[in-house]
């Protein structure tokens, strides 16, 4: 937790960090017994509370939690620890197990997302002076459009007639879903030509990280289901600053005004196009950060396993109508972060953000 090791540690030392694991597990065991209680405010206001999964195991966190589904399946996972480019039957196999143990809980789809700090082994280096903006996820899938066919025909096979949420990451311009979407498109008929079962229910959506399609949204709300904010990348490229570099690691905050700014951006136009819109980036898994999202206007949330008991609690302790007004004043704020204020107006009111 604290990114430090205690070398032959002091006996206080010791009592301390027993007394953190012990604080931790009652913790847990105060989250486990809210586990079946309704994801709302104070007011009455529901969350929807989702878990990120890339692995079927994984998926026994799904019960352990009371999530409401998969908001987020990282489907590059399997890939990446295999040493060949897994066939369309593996692909299937493996999908229409994640639906399976699901057991009718919604799954999002995030179709392949490599390149960038995901490298496949079998594929060989990209050869990207900057990775992170370089050839990845759905530029990759469409300048080799056989290998996005294979894991969308997987996806139809997977679903055997089940509801299919496909979300294709990396989308920079409209342009470039409408060609994801002609794939699908393919592959559905593809499916109906040979007889076989295509989701009842289908849904296409973006996940949004680049910021130059706040600037798009109405060109792009139309052609989508839903929307699902990626704020790890999307916060990357707000600042120019490599999420992954430890001198910029604590440099920009997320409770920024500029980043609460483009959230309500996106949220008010998908609203004013009745498009359904949510967050899986890691600050939906982080109490403080979740109301935040929650006063924009948010009320679907996925995040790892170990944040939803935390993120429920909080939840279930706000008066949401006091916690509006006070973050749409923020945004207006020329402070480089709002934390500590809305921290600060979070434990007044007995909301543990910690």
């Amino acid at each position: 937790d604290s990114a430090q090791v205690l070398v032959r540690p002091a006996d206080d030392v010791l009592q301390s960090v027993y007394a953190a694991i012990d604080a931790r597990a009652e913790r847990r065991r105060k989250y486990a017994a809210l586990r079946e209680l309704a994801s709302a405010t104070l007011d009455q206001a529901r969350v929807s509370l989702n878990m990120n999964a890339g692995l079927l195991i994984d998926m026994q966190h799904l019960e352990e939690t009371g999530a409401d589904g998969i908001g987020l399946y990282r489907t590059e996972i399997p890939f990446m620890v295999r040493s060949e480019f897994p066939d369309v039957d593996a692909q299937a196999w493996l999908y229409g197990r994640v639906l399976d143990v699901a057991d009718g809980k919604p799954v999002t789809f995030r179709t392949l997302d490599v390149g960038g700090d995901k490298v496949l082994p079998y594929v060989g280096a990209f050869g990207d002076e900057n990775p992170a903006m370089g050839w990845r996820a759905i530029r990759i899938g469409l300048d080799r459009p056989a290998m996005l066919r294979r894991q969308l025909r997987a996806l139809i096979q997977a679903a055997n007639g089940r509801p299919l949420s496909v979300m294709f990451p990396m989308i920079a311009e409209v342009a470039e879903l409408l060609q994801a979407r002609g794939l699908l498109d393919l592959e559905l008929e593809r499916a109906r030509r040979r007889g076989q079962a295509v989701p009842h229910r289908l849904r296409v959506g973006v996940m949004f990280e680049v910021p130059a399609l706040a600037w798009q949204l109405d060109s792009l709300l139309p052609h989508v289901d839903f929307i699902s904010v990626g704020t790890n990348d999307l916060m990357q490229f707000m600042y120019a600053a490599d999420r992954g570099n430890t001198r910029l690691a604590n440099r920009y905050d997320p409770l920024s005004p500029a980043m609460l700014q483009i959230l309500k951006r996106i949220i008010d136009h998908c609203g004013e196009h009745g498009v359904e819109v949510s967050i899986c980036g890691e600050m939906a898994g982080k109490p403080l950060d979740a109301l935040a999202l929650l006063a924009l206007g948010f009320r679907n949330l996925s995040m790892s396993a170990s944040g939803i008991g935390p993120v429920r609690a909080a939840i279930r302790k706000v008066v949401l109508a006091e916690f509006e007004p006070f973050v749409v004043d923020l945004l207006g704020s020329d402070e480089p972060s709002v934390r500590e204020r809305l921290r600060a107006f979070a434990l007044d009111r007995g909301v543990d953000v910690l």
